[in-house]
């Protein structure tokens, strides 16, 4: 639980407090002035805040404003003389959780503070259920780098094209710019260029007049007007027909354009965000892409790293992911074991997040236990070929080491060499078909020595007594 602050010019009043609540066992946090509980918010956040609203500088009331408006979750008790009746009325208004009047009892006061923590505590409860789930997740530093620049961009009207390989989330992006941008109460309209045949894309785009084409019996307004005032996120704008991209241009350009057999040019007051996994710079150079269009879409530029790029992100994606699935099907949500996550992490992943999303979703319906481990990935994760077979049971031995040393096991070698020889003279028995000079053989051993082991192992039942 985080600490009770106490903000008081008083110094006695705050001597009052904090030896209430050492006694009490509350953690807390005192401060002589409201400004530097202000300052203070900038890099932590109260349980529960106990101010008084007089005082030199900043007033209790600022520190009120500013906690409900960035965290209206934490209560808030002001303290105020019987004589500033006005300034409790305004506590209230703005939200206070009780206010206190001076002089106060210290055990009412302490009271109150503890029917503020259980209300605090209720409404993180609340907060953390209602929460709505992140978008977009990464500590890797290129995905960091992203986050940094999209929180330059919140107040930008700024054209941006995202470039990255399919999968890596460039729509997401797209919304979390336009999210915290000063567009974000207006519409978010998404179109992807390359699955809309190229006779309608025009018309999707820029909207129809009535009897502009065949079949077109009524106008319709194209994502431009829908978009009004709001952003237009065009996906896979690389792909997009060479007169199309002409007609773009005279909208980024000009400011305006007009539906398909229109005369009355049409105002856009829209933000483009335009994405691609294509390399522009070399479908500018094949004469595919207008080199024109290309600098009026790449004013600022965000590149998304693939998921080779970012291996420390697949853990913490692939719990969210897995999380997100069992919330989805209403089950319980599996889990990777270490050695799953460490094969994962050693893979290039070329589908990237989506790959990832897809994959946790398979697991929650396909995996047969709530523990999932390298067995249960799906064939093409798990790899077939020598080299991966070696890295499995590698990764399998290994974990079986780890619990056995989480389980404070001792001499752990003796025991896992029994393990290992019974399963290789085993399998080597039931591939000669309990023949022991051919097992031998294969093992590279003896027969005197195999004969010895099978004894020592307890594997007689399993062996027969041919010998040839």
């Amino acid at each position: 639980m985080k600490p009770v602050w106490v903000i008081d010019d008083d110094k006695s009043i705050r001597w009052v407090f904090e030896k209430a609540l050492t006694r009490e066992n509350i953690e807390f946090k005192s401060f002589v002035s409201a400004q530097d509980a202000l300052t203070a918010l900038n890099s932590s956040v109260p349980q529960v805040v106990v101010s008084d609203i007089r005082m030199p500088g900043a007033s209790g009331l600022d520190l009120l404003q500013r906690l409900k408006a960035d965290h209206p979750e934490v209560p808030v008790i002001v303290m105020t003389a019987y004589s500033d009746l006005e300034s409790a009325v305004a506590a209230f208004q703005g939200g206070a959780f009780e206010y206190l009047p001076k002089p106060f009892d210290v055990n009412h006061a302490v009271e109150l503070i503890r029917r503020a923590l259980d209300e605090s505590m209720r409404q993180t409860e609340s907060a953390e259920d209602s929460t709505p789930a992140p978008e977009i997740l990464g500590q890797a530093p290129s995905m960091q780098e992203v986050f940094r620049a999209i929180g330059r961009l919140a107040h930008s009207h700024a054209t941006v094209l995202i470039t990255g390989e399919s999968g890596t989330g460039k729509e997401l992006v797209a919304r979390a710019l336009h999210r915290h941008s000063p567009r974000s109460t207006k519409p978010f309209i998404a179109i992807n260029t390359a699955a809309i045949p190229k006779d309608l894309l025009e018309s999707e785009l820029f909207g129809h007049e009535r009897g502009a084409f065949t079949g077109a019996q009524a106008m319709r307004r194209g994502r431009f007007e829908q978009a009004d005032a709001g952003t237009l996120f065009l996906d896979e704008i690389g792909d997009m027909p060479a007169e199309l991209q002409t007609r773009l241009l005279r909208v980024l350009s000009d400011g305006q354009f007009y539906r398909v057999g229109g005369h009355q040019p049409i105002k856009a007051n829209v933000r483009v965000i335009a994405a691609t996994h294509q390399d522009l710079d070399l479908r500018v150079k094949q004469g595919l892409f207008r080199e024109d269009l290309y600098h009026r879409l790449n004013v600022i530029r965000l590149r998304l790293p693939p998921m080779r790029e970012r291996r420390e992100d697949i853990a913490l994606l692939a719990k969210f992911f897995l999380l997100k699935s069992a919330r989805d099907l209403g089950v319980e949500p599996k889990r990777l074991s270490e050695a799953a996550l460490r094969h994962l992490s050693a893979q290039d992943l070329p589908g990237n997040v989506r790959q990832l999303e897809n994959l946790c979703h398979w697991l929650t319906v396909m995996a047969p236990g709530m523990n999932v481990d390298v067995t249960d990935l799906p064939p093409e994760l798990r790899g077939e070929t020598a080299a991966s077979s070696e890295l499995n049971w590698l990764l399998a031995l290994e974990r079986e080491v780890d619990l056995s040393f989480g389980r404070g096991e001792h001499g752990i070698i003796d025991q896992l060499s029994r393990d290992f020889e019974r399963t290789l003279i085993a399998k080597a028995l039931q591939h000669t078909g309990g023949r022991r000079i051919e097992a031998a053989t294969l093992l590279g051993l003896g027969r005197n020595t195999l004969t010895r082991k099978i004894q020592e192992l307890g594997l007689e039942e399993k062996s027969t007594t041919t010998t040839s």
